[in-house]
């Protein structure tokens, strides 16, 4: 069945060049769609040489970006990112996760790092629990953060986890050595 907004010939036409476009909130469905898509192409009898998963999101869910990078990381294909309009929040946290030295934004690319948020509400217990839940992803941010793009747990809070939102362009990413290359998209 062909996705909402994309012609089923296009579908086929990025799919079997190994293309996945992901404009959309970061949620277990759209993760869903993604992961099912690297692990076609990783069982594959032809596989390809790389995957390229083009990304433009204002985030979302930080648990489906973690499913989605764990299954990214798996993959013995190389994924390639491309941050393309938007890269925010879980989006940036999916466009690093790509193979280093393959991780590109386009020029006009904003990229919007800032720290783990939630609201809750419940029992003093609920409340302890999800305390303990955010702790737990703020350090599995911050060692993400670390692994792909090389900063130390300080540099790191200083510069995309302060208190307040930071916004990037593509020339202060590369900068930074959150992408490998700036460049148009084709």
């Amino acid at each position: 069945m062909a996705k909402k907004g994309r012609p089923p010939e296009q579908q086929n036409n990025l799919a079997s060049n190994g293309i996945y476009v992901l404009m959309e909130d970061i949620t277990m469905e759209s993760c869903r769609s993604c992961i099912q898509w690297i692990m076609n192409h990783n069982l594959a009898d032809t596989r390809l040489p790389q995957l390229t998963l083009i990304i433009n999101s204002p985030g979302g869910d930080v648990h489906a970006a973690f499913a989605l990078i764990d299954t990214m990381k798996a993959s013995t294909i190389p994924i390639k990112t491309v941050g393309l309009g938007l890269i925010a929040s879980c989006g940036f946290l999916l466009f690093i996760a790509g193979k280093k030295g393959s991780r590109i934004l386009t020029p006009n690319t904003a990229i919007l790092s800032h720290q783990y948020s939630w609201g809750s509400a419940g029992k003093e217990h609920e409340l302890y629990a999800r305390v303990k839940e955010f702790e737990l992803s703020t350090k599995r941010m911050i060692e993400h953060y670390k692994k792909c793009i090389g900063m130390n747990e300080k540099q790191i809070r200083e510069i995309l986890l302060p208190p307040q939102d930071v916004w990037l362009d593509a020339k202060e990413a590369k900068r930074l050595k959150i992408c490998d290359k700036v460049e148009e998209l084709y």
